[in-house]
């Protein structure tokens, strides 16, 4: 089992390793257009992955979000979100952290990764992956890897609040 979680974790830095080499040879104008157009893509995406009955939420820069259905309890959601994100969001080797299952989603394209951490997601988009019909490994894996992203460095681009 310890082998097959370091193995994961080698995995989870390769992909990580990857997907910040790419993005080296543009401008800064052209990143902020790209990150902006990502942003909103990314945005619609998860908002339609997420159930309707469901308003408050927080969204990572990496495709992870944060369901409370307790808000009306927390202060400060984004401050409950980021330290909810620095305790769940990183991969640890021997524990639950590296844990996930996938759901294929029917409002929108892509799938959602979730793992342990209550109400704790990460979009994927298939666009992410090389491969025409990914597995639910590769699947998970990936997302596991951007989720782990932001809980190495949570930066919020999105709070999602009920109307009252």
């Amino acid at each position: 089992m310890k082998i097959v979680r370091l193995i994961f974790i080698g995995l989870i830095s390769l992909f990580f390793n990857c997907s910040q080499s790419t993005e080296g040879n543009q401008s800064d104008n052209t990143l902020k257009e790209h990150d902006s157009m990502h942003e909103k893509s990314l945005l619609d995406h998860v908002r339609l992955a997420i159930n309707s009955k469901f308003q408050d939420w927080v969204l990572f820069e990496n495709g992870t979000y944060i369901i409370f259905d307790n808000v009306d309890t927390i202060s400060n959601v984004e401050k409950e979100a980021i330290k909810l994100m620095k305790e769940f969001g990183p991969v640890h080797s021997g524990g639950p952290a590296g844990d996930f299952s996938v759901t294929h989603l029917n409002q929108t394209e892509g799938w959602v990764v979730s793992g342990h951490g209550y109400g704790m997601y990460t979009y994927v988009n298939p666009t992410e992956l090389e491969s025409k019909s990914p597995s639910d490994v590769n699947i998970g894996l990936y997302g596991r890897s951007k989720r782990n992203q932001d809980g190495q460095n949570p930066k919020i681009i999105h709070v999602n609040k009920k109307e009252k």
